[in-house]
C-alpha cells in the first residue's frame, strides 16, 4: 500500500530523498523499453528480412489482403500473379506474410 501511495501521490514531506524519484523514473523507462520499443524493433527487423528474402514462386499475402504468387522481383518492387493470370506490380513493403509453408500443412 505504501508503494502504491508513492507511485500515485509522489514522495511525501517526510520522504525527501530525490534519488528514489530518479530510480522510479529509470525503472519505468526500462520497463517501457522492454515491453514496447524492443518488440516493435524486432518485429520490423523480421519483416524487413522477410521482404529481402522473397523469391520467385513464394505465395504471399499483401497488406490489403490479396493472396498472390510472386512472379518477378526487382530492387524495391515485386510483381505478383493473382487468380486468373492477372499480374500486379507492388512495393515490397506491401507484402505482409508468406503462406507457402502454411498451405503445405
Amino acid at each position: 500500500m505504501y508503494l502504491l501511495n508513492i507511485l500515485l501521490m509522489g514522495p511525501t514531506q517526510g520522504d525527501s530523498n530525490p534519488f528514489s524519484t530518479f530510480i522510479m523514473l529509470g525503472l519505468i523507462m526500462i520497463v517501457f523499453y522492454f515491453f514496447m520499443i524492443r518488440p516493435q524493433v524486432k518485429k520490423s527487423k523480421d519483416q524487413r528480412n522477410f521482404q529481402d528474402e522473397l523469391k520467385k514462386g513464394d505465395r504471399v499475402v499483401t497488406i490489403g489482403g490479396i493472396h498472390a504468387k510472386v512472379s518477378e522481383i526487382k530492387e524495391t518492387t515485386i510483381t505478383v500473379e493473382i487468380e486468373g493470370g492477372v499480374k500486379l506490380k507492388l512495393e515490397k513493403a506491401a507484402v505482409s506474410m508468406e503462406t507457402t509453408n502454411q498451405l503445405k500443412k
